[in-house]
């Protein structure tokens, strides 16, 4: 069975970032998907979905450092569902997006990411400056984009 989400869109804030007692960091923030179509009175009209995505551990630090409000952004995970009872005793349901992987689509001018990449190759997590492209994945480790060996497509 296969829970796999693949996502792209803005963020909508910066990332929110707890450390917890036993050390695990865990990061939150929004992000807006869209699409647009013609309506039947031939009108382009806009559908913006929202989604909340959380990372852990070290890619919840990378999060951190490197996500910013209005960052285009291509996130990997699964979708999870929770409840919980708000303080007015009323039950809510919230989906969740559990990051493996991100990565960044966009050149940051003067930011972490400037590494003189040429502006049609989008800017990535990496500690290196090779140009080639790597996801990040939940557990701290770096996958080439170029083998295409690790990816399932």
């Amino acid at each position: 069975m296969i829970n796999k989400v693949t996502l792209i869109g803005r963020l909508g804030n910066d990332p929110e970032v707890r450390r917890l007692e036993g050390g695990s960091v865990v990061s939150r923030f929004s992000l807006a998907t869209s699409e647009s179509y013609k309506d039947k009175d031939g009108n382009y009209q806009e559908n913006t979905e929202w989604h909340n995505v959380i990372a852990w551990r070290d890619l919840a630090e990378r999060a951190e450092k490197m996500l910013k409000k209005g960052t285009l952004v291509y996130v990997e995970g699964k979708i999870t569902y929770r409840k919980y009872t708000g303080t007015d005793n009323i039950e809510r349901s919230v989906t969740d997006i559990i990051a493996n992987n991100f990565r960044i689509l966009e050149k940051r001018e003067g930011g972490a990411n400037d590494r003189n990449f040429p502006t049609t190759e989008p800017a990535k997590y990496q500690q290196s400056s090779s140009p080639a492209p790597e996801l990040v994945e939940a557990d701290g480790a770096s996958v080439s984009a170029d083998n295409g060996a690790d990816l399932p497509f």
